[in-house]
């Protein structure tokens, strides 16, 4: 069936890229041969017009999808013709060099999600095919390469892929959002400008139309399902530097001063990472400095009985206010 499939798709790929003019589906079905098996041809067989329709439509959107252009046509009668023509279909020599062709291969290996992962494999195929890929070997079936890296980006969180897409196609969003220090969540109407990895969580950085400000959402807190608006953008996108600067400043890394807390042995290691001095405080406890920004509250708080804040007091009050809005459900 798989190679059936296969030689019908190429049938039609050569068919349409081969044509001098557009071809409607009426004389595709007459000239491709795996067509007329099935369905037949004239209009003798018009009751199998439906089944062939389906299938017609099926193997267009596959061709779509492995790349081919396919161009749809009204002719004088009014009737729909395709046709692949051979300079949208053409690409420029693609030469990359041995540390390009390795930063795309590990690039293609940091995406979990399955649709990233097929689009990713699909592109490292056509490039493989294209011979752009020195000193490359392709992935023979069930193998995968060797490597000393392995590199991975988790994105887990349901919101991941509507907001990349939302991102991509400058569409405003709108999704149920819950502080860390809120009890319930809230309606957040987005103008979404990026998506950024810090420390192992996503964020979302994008306008905020309510609170008309830039504003950076953690994707772990947003609940139910996220919503896509056709409208346009009411504010500026920022270039992508300004946006990584304000994720990271969001995210806690931008540290102004430091901060002292006490540490539950064995644990919190992303927080030792940190740590500007640490000391063993004995009966299980170390006392860490590590830097102090904004954000730092709603990490520490993520740690909850594991880490004691001792100084600033500012901060401490800010790290008790979460943990009671959580206990507070």
């Amino acid at each position: 069936m798989a190679i059936a499939k296969a030689e019908r798709l190429m049938n039609l790929a050569l068919c349409l890229l081969g044509a001098r003019r557009p071809l409607t589906k009426r004389e595709l079905r007459e000239s491709i041969e795996a067509y007329v098996e099935t369905f037949g041809a004239g209009e003798s067989h018009a009751a199998s017009e439906d089944s062939f329709n389906r299938m017609f439509e099926r193997d267009k959107d596959d061709l779509r999808e492995l790349g081919l252009v396919i161009e749809t046509v009204d002719n004088l009668d009014g009737e729909t013709g395709y046709v692949a023509r051979r300079d949208s279909n053409t690409l420029p020599p693609i030469t990359l060099d041995a540390a390009e062709a390795t930063a795309l291969g590990l690039a293609a290996r940091v995406w979990q999600q399955a649709r990233l992962a097929a689009a990713a494999s699909g592109a490292l195929q056509k490039l493989h095919a294209a011979g752009g890929m020195p000193g490359a070997v392709p992935e023979q079936a069930g193998e995968r390469p060797q490597s000393t890296l392995e590199p991975h980006i988790p994105a887990r969180e349901a919101a991941f892929e509507p907001l990349m897409l939302a991102c991509r196609d400058r569409r405003p969003v709108v999704f149920d959002y819950r502080k860390s220090n809120a009890a319930r969540p809230e309606r957040r109407q987005v103008e979404p400008w990026t998506l950024e990895c810090w420390r192992g969580h996503w964020y979302l950085a994008g306008y905020d139309r309510e609170r008309q400000a830039e504003r950076v959402f953690r994707l772990s807190r947003i609940t139910g399902p996220v919503r896509s608006r056709a409208a346009a953008f009411t504010a500026s996108v920022p270039d992508q530097v300004t946006v990584r600067e304000t994720v990271e400043r969001w995210a806690g890394e931008s540290a102004t001063a430091s901060a002292r807390i006490r540490l539950r042995s064995g644990s919190g290691y992303p927080l030792r990472a940190r740590a500007l001095t640490s000391r063993e405080l004995g009966e299980g406890w170390d006392e860490l400095e590590i830097p102090y920004g904004h954000g730092l509250d709603a990490w520490l708080a993520e740690f909850g009985p594991d880490v004691v804040v001792l100084e600033p007091a500012e901060l401490r009050a800010d790290v008790v206010d979460r943990l009671r809005a959580v206990a507070k459900g």
